[in-house]
C-alpha cells in the first residue's frame, strides 16, 4: 500500500500563528489565507503549478511588520515538506525549472539533500508591491530551505517587473519541487551513494 505523503504542521508564537497542510501527491487544490495578499498569490502559484494540495492559515503581528509572518510561514512550509517526504525513499531528489513570464526569466534548482543551503541571485527594480517589502522573500526562502533541509538555488538573469520576477520564481520553484519529490521506480532506497539523505 502506498504511504500517504502528507503533513499538517502548526506553529504558534507571540509573533505569528500558522497552520499548514500539505499533500505532495495532490492535484493543486489550495486554500490559502495569510493576511498578506501578495504572499497568498505566490503560495497559490506554488500549489497550482507543483500539483500540491496546500492549506495555509496564518496571522501575525503585521501591524508591526510583515517579516515575522512571512518568515514563519517559510519555516512551517519547510517543516511540512520535510515531514511529508518521510525517509525520502524512491524520490528523484533533484529538480530544476526555467519559467518565463513576459520579460522575466527565472531558474530554480532544488536538491532534497538534507543539507540546507540557499543561493539567491535576484535583483528587484522596485522593493515594494502595495506596501509589502519584497526583500522579505529572501528570508522566506532561507527559512524554507533550512527547515525543509534542502539545497535551493534561485536565479533571475533578467526581468523588469517585480511582480513578474516573484511570480516566475514561485512557478519555477513549484515545477522544480514537483520533479524533486516525485517517485521514480528505478530508485531503490534513497538516491545517494551514502545511503541516506
Amino acid at each position: 500500500m502506498k504511504t500517504a505523503r502528507r503533513a499538517t504542521i502548526e506553529r504558534n508564537t507571540t509573533e505569528s500563528r500558522i497552520k499548514i497542510g500539505l499533500a505532495l501527491d495532490g492535484t493543486g487544490k489550495r486554500q490559502i489565507s495569510t493576511t498578506i495578499p501578495f504572499l497568498d498569490h505566490m503560495l497559490d502559484l506554488l500549489a497550482k503549478h507543483g500539483f500540491f494540495d496546500l492549506t495555509v492559515k496564518a496571522s501575525g503581528d503585521t501591524h508591526i511588520d510583515d517579516h515575522h509572518t512571512v518568515e514563519d510561514i517559510g519555516i512551517v512550509l519547510g517543516e511540512a515538506f520535510k515531514k511529508s517526504l518521510g525517509t525520502k525513499a524512491g524520490i528523484r531528489r533533484f529538480g530544476t525549472a526555467w519559467v518565463p513570464l513576459d520579460e522575466t526569466l527565472a531558474q530554480v534548482t532544488v536538491d532534497l539533500s538534507g543539507r540546507p543551503y540557499l543561493v539567491y541571485n535576484v535583483k528587484l527594480p522596485h522593493r515594494r508591491i502595495k506596501g509589502l517589502d519584497l526583500y522579505l522573500f529572501e528570508d522566506f526562502f532561507q527559512a524554507l530551505t533550512t527547515h525543509a533541509a534542502m539545497n535551493l538555488h534561485v536565479n533571475v538573469p533578467y526581468g523588469r517587473n517585480p511582480h513578474h520576477i516573484m511570480e516566475s520564481i514561485f512557478k519555477a520553484l513549484a515545477k522544480a519541487l514537483d520533479q524533486a519529490v516525485s517517485v521514480d521506480a528505478r530508485v531503490t532506497g534513497v538516491l545517494s551513494t551514502k545511503g541516506s539523505l
